[in-house]
């Protein structure tokens, strides 16, 4: 037994998040299988989170898993504001988890306004804080509206994070350029998603391989303007020996399609709409490689590339500076990077990959053992679990006081 596994079972820890599965994102993916394998090592967990439809009654659920199960609580939401879940009753419901589950740390995801309500409960107050950072509320490309509001918001997220005992960022690129968190560097730990392995050897032998016919193109996210969809619908259109899985929804879903039409490529470009996780992996195995143009640090990380790297597949980005997405994409390794919001760039990039297949199975292995060695839920999970031990020593020597 290591050190590390001697302290697991002391340490009970409440998730503070937005959503949680079956609702889709990278977030509340990260969310789900972090709290599942922290409890196969021994840490008992529960989450609060909001419900992801419009409503007036909370519910409370038992997420089963190996070995155990997983306490979920799902607030009532009663609208949402700026894509926030607006629910009055999260501190009452926060208050009475924590004296029911008795937690010893408070794990907050952010961004997630109701987070704050940690700062005026005492119970919340009394154990130690891990704050969660996976995006700052602003970017370049924010709104007047968003930026308007944030003078509100910025207050309470400053006193969080001055209460924070440590704050995780998900990569070095990330933290240098945030200037939320520039106060604050010394508490803050680098600390990279991971998600579960769905593809195995067996898997991806079978579905590797220099195929013929065009280049199947594959992207996946929210249809919103940070995405960059519209730069690769016009790449599509300048590389004919390619073809487009577009998975997702959201406000852009019209626009974007109204642009396949003027672009006249709507032959090779299917809208996939919302899927499920196993829809993602038979298009994940059938790709030749996954594209993810993103032109907004809002793509902080793009977990959607570990889905890629472990199933084999190359991967296509856009060069964002300080997202994280450089920290798993190394070009002309894994994949290939591009000028951000730049077609012609990417198209020119997509023709050479269709025009060089072997390079796809190159970089698709490079991929997958980067993501072997880096970038599993498990190695994610023992990183976080190691913080929270340290934070667990560091309280109970600050509650014995000096010898």
């Amino acid at each position: 037994m290591t050190h590390s596994d001697q302290h697991h079972d002391r340490v009970r820890v409440l998730h503070l998040g937005k959503y949680f599965p079956p609702e889709p994102g990278g977030m509340e993916t990260y969310l789900r299988d972090l709290m599942e394998h922290s409890l196969k090592q021994g840490v008992p967990s529960a989450a609060l989170v909001h419900q992801s439809k419009s409503g007036m009654k909370s519910l409370e659920e038992r997420y089963e898993v190996d070995g155990g199960n997983l306490t979920i609580v799902r607030v009532a939401s009663w609208f949402r504001l700026l894509f926030t879940p607006i629910s009055p009753a999260f501190p009452f419901v926060l208050n009475r988890l924590i004296q029911r589950f008795q937690p010893e740390l408070l794990h907050l995801h952010l961004p997630n306004p109701s987070a704050f309500w940690a700062l005026l409960l005492p119970a919340a107050r009394r154990v130690p804080w891990v704050v969660h950072w996976q995006s700052d509320v602003l970017t370049p490309i924010s709104s007047w509206v968003l930026r308007f509001c944030y003078v509100f918001y910025r207050p309470f997220e400053s006193a969080l994070l001055k209460r924070a005992s440590k704050i995780i960022t998900t990569s070095e690129q990330y933290l240098s350029s945030s200037r939320t968190l520039a106060a604050f560097t010394d508490r803050c730990c680098v600390i990279p998603l991971g998600i579960r392995d769905r593809f195995g050897p067996q898997k991806i032998e079978a579905s590797s391989g220099a195929r013929d016919g065009p280049l199947r193109v594959l992207a996946i996210g929210r249809l919103a303007h940070y995405k960059g969809f519209d730069t690769l619908l016009r790449a599509i259109a300048k590389a004919p020996n390619t073809q487009l899985d577009l998975v997702g929804s959201g406000e852009q879903s019209d626009h974007l399609k109204a642009l396949s039409r003027s672009l006249g490529i709507e032959g090779r470009v299917r809208f996939c709409g919302a899927i499920n996780d196993t829809e993602r992996d038979t298009l994940l195995r059938a790709c030749d490689c996954l594209c993810l143009p993103s032109v907004d640090r809002t793509e902080s990380f793009g977990i959607v590339l570990l889905e890629a790297m472990s199933a084999g597949k190359a991967c296509v980005i856009s060069d964002v500076p300080g997202s994280g997405m450089a920290s798993l994409v190394d070009a002309n390794v894994t994949g290939l990077v591009v000028p951000m919001a730049d077609h012609d760039a990417l198209a020119a990039a997509l023709t050479e990959l269709a025009e060089h297949k072997p390079l796809l199975n190159e970089m698709g292995a490079q991929g997958r053992r980067r993501f072997e060695q880096a970038f599993t839920i498990a190695t994610s999970t023992d990183a976080v679990l190691a913080l929270y031990q340290q934070l667990e020593g560091s309280t109970d020597r600050a509650r014995k006081g000096p010898n």
